[in-house]
């Protein structure tokens, strides 16, 4: 029974809920948090699938007894044995998942120094927009995040844009450094990485990277118009400033402006009060729940 339970979690976690989710104008409403919560259901989703290896291997090696058997040492009161877990074997789960999580950063990071080097000697600093302007003719502004961050305008989006539409790119490029957006994309890109064919990892990446996009754009709004932003992504977009079109690609580990779901992003702009934050708690408590539930499901107890 308790397999059966984590077997249909799994199902409705990677395949159902994520097609649900995908584009939801609720989770765009709090692009941030809407990011969390597809985190927190990746995370959910793993620690489902730790538990049904750990019960496919020992079947009858623990019986639900409630919330009790969440504390490893209580036994209860009736005749039930108590559903404690092997912890260490957990926390070796999830020690080997945070190394695959770390080496995805690190292979990230070392991409953002080797392109940063390069930069510092072919760009030239622009002291005006505080960005690093790369002599290239195809429009493109992009950002390396980091702890020596970097945005970066080339010379074909300099003669694109005007100034207004310059000011709201780099204030979105400024929101995705402050924001540390590249964090939320690790866990995110990592996951993609160890289950590519799940819907839940192919859709779950696409849709923190648009959620990440969209808070940008957010906090761009604090110093810009929402005018100014849109058009400076219509044009960029027209320019072919999207990743796949060469020479102008974003380069890996970077986050460039007009780089993902610019028509999402544009509609959102154009909606009054998109950007607005309501219901935060809930959405707190939700990537809090998450990744518990799985063992709740498993401790419940179920005849």
């Amino acid at each position: 029974m308790t397999l059966a339970l984590l077997g249909l979690y799994l199902a409705v976690t990677g395949v159902l809920l994520p097609r649900r989710m995908a584009g939801s104008a609720r989770l765009q409403a709090r692009p941030a948090a809407g990011a969390a919560l597809w985190l927190a259901l990746m995370a959910s989703f793993l620690v489902a699938l730790l538990l049904a290896a750990h019960h496919a291997v020992e079947p009858f090696a623990h019986e639900p007894a409630g919330l009790v058997g969440l504390f490893p040492h209580v036994e209860p009161t009736g005749p039930v044995t108590a559903h404690t877990h092997d912890w260490w074997l957990l926390a070796a789960a999830g020690t080997a998942l945070a190394a695959v999580v770390a080496a995805v950063g690190v292979r990230a990071g070392r991409a953002r120094r080797r392109h940063r080097a390069l930069l510092d000697v072919v760009a030239v600093r622009d002291r005006r927009w505080g960005a690093l302007v790369l002599e290239h003719a195809h429009p493109t502004v992009y950002c390396l995040p980091g702890r020596r961050s970097r945005v970066v305008l080339s010379r074909g989006a300099l003669q694109l844009l005007d100034e207004r539409q310059l000011a709201a790119a780099v204030a979105h490029e400024h929101g995705h450094i402050r924001g540390r957006h590249h964090l939320f994309r690790l866990p995110a890109d990592t996951f993609a990485l160890l289950l590519r064919p799940l819907p839940l990892a192919r859709i779950g990446r696409s849709e923190v990277a648009l959620l990440l996009e969209m808070a940008a754009d957010d906090a761009a709004l604090a110093q810009v118009s929402r005018t100014d932003l849109a058009s400076a992504l219509c044009s960029l977009a027209a320019g072919g400033a999207t990743p796949g079109s060469a020479p102008g690609r974003t380069p890996g580990g970077a986050l460039g402006v007009a780089a993902t779901g610019v028509l999402a992003r544009v509609r959102r702009l154009a909606r009054p009060g998109g950007g607005q934050r309501r219901r935060q708690l809930a959405f707190r408590l939700g990537v809090v729940a998450l990744p518990l539930l799985p063992y709740l499901l498993v401790c419940a107890p179920h005849p």
